[in-house]
């Protein structure tokens, strides 16, 4: 690290102009290494606090840090944030937006805020550091300024999204976009709360980071910026993860796995946990304790493609019929919930105890000096752990990873489901996997459900939407340009295939993540071979589009009634039909919003179609035409 000793390539941007020329100390970072040294203090120093002063008089203590043999730990003394608040977005400017403006939520312009966070951090010593938000071409230029402090919420901005060396910068590098942290003015002006102030300015993207929990700024603070330029120009950043499948016979198919926080998309990139004996646990029942298992010697080999955030940029299409994406990050943010004990997920755990690189880890216990393993998660209360462990981990150090664009063969989308039994009825209805046509698989990423005992994020009772593409809590702009975007990307890939898979639980059977790790293996091993009629009959709810008349992996049959949840002793067909009417009464309240006069006719036609309850043999005529 070094202080500033030459003009840095900021632009015409006056406010960081002065922001950089008036500070104590402007400390600029060339390189991950340097901003692990400054998370905990400095070179030499293991353990660090992240205070600040109030104006109340209170010392204020954001986070303890300190510096493991694997890479830095960072830990909240308070609950609220460890995970991220999903209301924490407010839009300053006056450009298009469907999303909370501040002046609505705050009663006042943000341009007085917006000069007390400047005359703030003119008073602190700094560090900063350049980046690309996206890639080079599919994104902005920018840059991240922060208190020197919190250097462990810079690392997390820098593995994520990548740092450049200012030496090494072109001559014509301009920031495009920059982000400003001012972590005490939650407390002085937000109630405490998260807040995270998007700023659209002519030639100029500002991100104003009123916290340290790397979620809602340094990770989709990014993405919202990223969603907003796709807007602008007419592509879509995808809210997904995405894994080349290389099947025992050597054939590969892609899969991208989209869906609300919690559905699936980090689970994706991870091979089915197995019991102790190899066997792969399909579920255990909540009445009876019966459990099922499956016997399969050698699933595929995975080649993670991206984990979260994946740029499906004009410039990446080379298919007429298939969708092409690439990741938009540097390094995957990844919850361990799961991952309570020692052997759950060996690589993932051979990845972080000893990587070649320091990660960063958050909500997990911590000793200067020693490892942080992720299993051993903080708790949010005694006997009751944090329900979000986070490890932040650079993508190059998964084995496999595929670092180049790919053409996507399934879209599958996941949900978070509950128990659904007889004397409890619920949306849990979802077999081991459906297909979906493509005017439904619209609709499914329209109402994007956030699902049952979501871990990531506060505030998830009941059903919910998490907004249009699973993206919408990070997006600045429109609901309905972003549905027209999505429509647009399914016509014009038509060879892609379209699937569902639950999680959690299929009827009155617990699964965990097994059903979409089990349909991924089955799907591989079937490649590109098309569906007969005879294969798949509608399903019951004609939401969940085609049911699978029947499985088999491996030679091992799935049991019917984890296709066909009607079929299962514990639930039937009369629960299963309440179930039913839960999932349609949220699909038609939350599909209301769209109901606009700027919404593509096709998407409009597909919509009035669910309003009347169609069946599948309706979708698929009104998207053929």
């Amino acid at each position: 690290m070094e202080q500033i000793k030459k003009k840095l390539p900021v632009g015409n941007n006056v406010e960081l102009q002065e922001l950089l020329a008036v500070a104590p100390s402007v400390t600029v970072a060339k390189n991950v290494e340097e901003l692990v040294d400054l998370a905990v203090g400095g070179k030499g120093k293991d353990a660090h606090q992240v205070r600040f002063n109030l104006p109340d008089g209170r010392n204020y203590l954001e986070a303890d840090v300190l510096r493991a043999k694997n890479g830095i730990v960072a830990n909240y003394p308070e609950v609220y944030m460890r995970r991220r608040d999903p209301d924490c977005m407010v839009i300053a400017d006056n450009l298009p937006t469907d999303k909370t403006r501040f002046k609505d939520r705050f009663g006042k312009e943000f341009d007085g805020l917006r000069k007390e966070t400047f005359d703030w951090l003119k008073t602190q010593d700094l560090a900063m550091f350049f980046f690309d938000a996206g890639k080079p071409g599919m994104g902005y230029s920018a840059v991240a300024v922060v208190p020197a402090n919190c250097g462990f919420f810079g690392l997390g901005l820098a593995l994520l999204q990548g740092i450049l060396d200012p030496d090494d910068l072109a001559d014509d590098f301009v920031p495009e976009a920059v982000i400003y942290a001012a972590p005490p003015f939650r407390h002085t002006h937000f109630q405490g709360k998260q807040v995270v102030v998007h700023n659209r300015l002519p030639g100029q993207y500002e991100l104003f980071s009123y916290n340290l929990y790397p979620g809602p700024s340094a990770k989709k603070g990014v993405y919202g910026m990223l969603i907003g330029k796709g807007e602008e120009e007419g592509w879509v950043t995808a809210h997904c993860s995405a894994v080349r499948v290389i099947t025992p016979y050597d054939n590969v198919v892609t899969v991208m796995h989209e869906g609300a926080s919690g559905g699936g998309k980090s689970e994706m990139l991870q091979h089915p946990h197995r019991q102790s004996d190899g066997s792969i646990l399909l579920g255990k029942n909540i009445l009876t304790n019966e459990k099922r298992t499956l016997e399969i010697p050698r699933t595929c080999d995975l080649q993670p493609v991206t984990d979260d955030m994946a740029l499906c940029h004009p410039n990446l299409q080379k298919d007429a019929k298939k969708l092409w994406l690439e990741d938009a990050e540097d390094a995957w943010f990844v919850r361990v919930d799961h991952i309570k004990d020692y052997g759950t997920d060996p690589m993932l755990e051979k990845v972080t105890a000893q990587p070649e690189k320091p990660l960063l880890f958050l909500n997990i216990n911590g000793v200067a000096g020693g490892h942080a393993m992720i299993w051993d998660h903080i708790e949010d209360k005694p006997g009751v752990a944090c329900p979000n462990p986070r490890v932040v981990v650079p993508r190059d150090a998964f084995p496999g990873v595929y670092s180049e664009p790919v053409r996507v063969d399934i879209r599958s989308i996941g949900l978070r489901t509950p128990p659904c039994t007889k004397q409890n009825p619920d949306y849990g209805i979802v077999g081991m996997m459906h297909m979906l046509p493509p005017a439904l698989a619209w609709l499914w990423r329209l109402v994007a459900p956030r699902g049952y005992a979501n871990p990531s994020i506060i505030n998830t009772k009941g059903i919910s939407s998490e907004g249009v593409g699973s993206y919408w809590p990070f997006a600045t702009g429109k609901k309905v340009k972003q549905a027209n975007l999505l429509l647009e990307q399914i016509r014009a890939t038509p060879d892609v295939k379209y699937v569902l898979t639950p999680n959690q639980h299929i009827g009155a059977w617990k699964t965990s993540f097994m059903p979409q790790w089990v349909s991924r293996e089955f799907l591989a091993r079937r490649g590109n071979a098309k569906f007969t009629e005879e294969q798949l009959s509608e399903s019951r709810c004609s939401l969940l589009g085609y049911a699978l008349n029947s499985m088999k992996v491996e030679g091992l049959q799935i049991p019917k009634w984890l296709l066909k949840v009607e079929h299962q002793e514990e639930v039937g067909k009369k629960a299963y039909d309440k179930g039913a009417r839960i999932l349609h009464d949220f699909f038609v309240t939350t599909l209301a919003q769209f109901q606009d006069n700027n919404l593509d006719p096709l998407g409009q036609r597909i919509i009035e179609c669910c309003l009347d309850n169609g069946s599948v043999a309706d979708y698929e005529k009104i998207y053929k035409g």
